[in-house]
């Protein structure tokens, strides 16, 4: 995906008294019931940057099944949006990718940075990222990412956001800070809250999902090695039937943080992942529990999941 033509102009030095008062107009058009096409504010005044949509665009409501922006804290948003996505069908699912990420809580600006983009306020013009709030969330968010065998990807470089235009931020600069509680050290893909549509989005967001037992766990060149003793595909994907029996996973950069998953080996697990060159990375784990009520309704849904049909954006 590249930005629209026409909307990366020049750019000019504002006060930060205008990007703070720039901020509170966009919090005050969210609360707005603003319907059809885009309108003029000029309480904004001219604006500094120069850019304009390079296409006609609409108010639309934020859908609920758009997940990644539904509680962004404003109701309505532009469409096409920054990222050139032209249908609410496209931006949901190309916005599900990200779902996972936004779960692992690697940031607390994530949601507000990555909606910016897929999911933006109604203004009459653009309003990009600021550049540092999509650094800090980059070197926040991207060591996690590495686990599940993404790097921050190219649509998203930060260097094509605006540092001294209006933009789009919520705290000062250098608060940077993670989200995440201190001393949280858990891999990242066996974070994983015990919820249906939780469970739904990673089998989504994955290329294969497995019902297995685990024999043996090891550690290899900085990753857990998980060999397999019984496994049933639910989703092959990338797998081939005769290399199911030969199968072995990656917790990718996990041989040194906890999996508490794979304490008891003892029973079943629901394993997801993704292939990577040559392995197989497992990149969401579950205890398999009929019992649990939240896992019996994953399994109902597992029979017809709303998954999304568009490539991934990390690809």
């Amino acid at each position: 995906h590249r930005f629209p033509p026409g909307t990366r102009g020049r750019r000019s030095r504002v006060s930060p008294v205008l990007k703070a008062f720039a901020l509170a107009v966009l919090y005050m058009l969210a609360s707005k019931s603003v319907v059809g096409h885009v309108y003029y504010q000029s309480d904004l005044g001219p604006y500094p940057g120069g850019r304009f949509y390079a296409k006609p665009h609409q108010c639309v409501a934020i859908p609920p099944d758009l997940r990644l922006c539904h509680s962004v804290g404003y109701d309505k948003m532009v469409l096409p949006n920054l990222l050139d996505h032209e249908t609410m069908a496209e931006v949901k699912h190309q916005a599900s990718s990200w779902v996972p990420l936004l779960n692992k809580n690697c940031h607390m600006g994530t949601q507000v940075f990555l909606c910016s983009l897929f999911a933006p306020v109604c203004l009459d013009r653009p309003v990009y990222p600021c550049r540092w709030l999509c650094e800090a969330v980059r070197d926040s968010c991207e060591p996690v990412m590495q686990f599940f065998g993404f790097f921050w990807p190219e649509m998203l470089k930060c260097d094509q956001f605006p540092q001294d235009d209006v933009c789009i931020a919520m705290t000062a600069p250098n608060a940077t800070e993670v989200s995440r509680p201190k001393g949280t050290t858990v891999c990242p893909p066996c974070d994983n809250e015990m919820k249906s549509e939780a469970i739904v989005e990673h089998l989504c967001a994955s290329e294969f999902a497995l019902k297995m037992t685990i024999k043996e766990v090891k550690k290899e060149n900085g990753d857990k090695m998980i060999i397999p003793r019984k496994r049933k595909a639910l989703k092959l994907g990338p797998i081939r039937k005769k290399n199911l029996k030969k199968l072995v996973l990656f917790l990718k950069n996990g041989a040194d943080c906890p999996c508490h998953q794979l304490d008891n080996l003892s029973h079943y697990f629901l394993i997801m992942g993704r292939q990577v060159k040559t392995q197989y990375l497992l990149t969401a784990i579950y205890k398999w529990d009929k019992k649990n009520k939240e896992f019996k309704k994953f399994m109902k849904k597992m029979k017809s999941p709303d998954c999304p049909t568009f490539p991934s954006v990390f690809k």
